[in-house]
């Protein structure tokens, strides 16, 4: 998931096609569906993400009243409205009245606390939950932010490599090398978690009942690490996977988390090497070794090629059993990004995925 910041911005505005009553406000490459006249290109508003949980108050105000996502109709999420792709919500909320939201959007203020506005956390099933101890020292997981919203992550040109997103739960696995500090056998120690756990620095203790543990067992992912570990002289390694299969997300893929059939595919590779942790390419280390997210695109980078390849069907089954959820946009060479503040990846996801009915958000 990508980071929760509800700022002020300059908007794009567009005719609607198909409503008189109606135009989208653009903010990066996103479009809200707004009421005409209500703004005008050039203007300043705050843009309020989707996953946003907004608060009941702010809720009525936008007389938005039982017409968002959730249990509790307080969940933005992408809609069509008129046939037309809305995501996020653009407004003037009343608790900024006295703010400069012209300043504020050269500024980058961020108002999701002064407007009580919090990130949705998808809801951890028994099966992806478990008995957890600290781990201060696992390599972590990064939230990865959407390229309509930061267009500016990737130059037009750059040598990029797009890889199929799959709509599964992310597996953590560190593998630590210390001396002293592994089994019985004088393997390395393992351990594993959540994106969710992770983030909080904590590990899922081993379970046999366990999602993630029965996928890494499954796969053989800890002999992998050690021996990734050896060749790169690496302290720690991570290798970040994507869990899959009926039982997990809707998605399934033609795999099924409830038994041996568990999908697992490794989407990133980190290493501590000499102090340092590097971010490495997954297909130059473990293609053969390990099942691989599908690359489909390598070649310069382009926006409309971009979100073109983020639709469509998706290629791990080898079957197009249902649609994709998008792409992950990396450069070729490993870099940093001033836009995120930290590595150059980025997503895009496909409209059909967001707007497809009965589909399930999980941790």
């Amino acid at each position: 998931m990508s980071t929760l910041r509800v700022t002020a911005e300059v908007l794009t505005v567009h005719e609607h096609p198909n409503a008189d009553a109606l135009e989208l406000a653009q903010v990066g490459l996103y479009r809200a569906v707004v009421a005409k006249g209500a703004y005008r290109t050039g203007e300043t508003a705050v843009y309020i993400p989707e996953q946003s949980v907004l608060p009941a108050d702010l809720i009525e105000e936008l007389g938005l009243t039982g017409r968002l996502a959730g249990s509790n109709a307080d969940r933005v999420r992408a809609v069509r409205l008129r046939g037309e792709l809305s995501q996020g919500i653009v407004c003037r909320p009343k608790a900024l009245a006295d703010v400069d939201l012209a300043r504020a959007a050269l500024d980058g203020t961020d108002f999701a606390e002064r407007l009580g506005i919090v990130k949705w956390v998808p809801p951890i099933p028994p099966t992806m939950n478990g008995d957890v101890e600290s781990a201060p020292d696992l390599l972590p997981w990064v939230d990865i932010e959407n390229i309509q919203r930061f267009p500016g992550i990737f130059e037009p040109g750059e040598a990029v490599v797009l890889t199929e997103k799959l709509h599964g739960s992310a597996c953590l696995l560190t593998y630590f090398t210390e001396n002293g500090d592994g089994d019985e056998d004088g393997h390395g120690r393992v351990q594993v978690s959540s994106k969710g756990f992770g983030a909080k620095s904590l590990a899922l203790k081993e379970d046999p009942r366990n999602l993630y543990w029965r996928a890494v067992r499954g796969h053989g992912v800890p002999e992998a690490a050690a021996l990734l570990a050896e060749r790169l002289g690496a302290r720690r390694v991570g290798i970040f996977g994507e869990v899959f299969g009926a039982g997990v997300q809707d998605l399934t893929y033609g795999a099924d988390g409830r038994r041996e059939t568990l999908g697992y595919a490794v989407f990133d590779v980190s290493a501590e090497i000499d102090g340092t942790v590097r971010w490495l390419d997954p297909a130059e280390l473990l293609d053969g070794e390990l099942p691989l997210v599908p690359r489909l695109y390598e070649g310069p980078y382009d926006i409309e090629r971009v979100l073109e390849v983020a639709s469509g069907r998706e290629t791990v089954s080898g079957r197009g059993m249902h649609l994709r959820e998008g792409v992950v946009i990396r450069p070729a060479t490993e870099r940093y990004s001033a836009v995120t503040g930290g590595r150059a990846i980025a997503k895009a996801v496909s409209p059909a995925y967001l707007t497809r009915k009965g589909g399930t958000e999980y941790e």
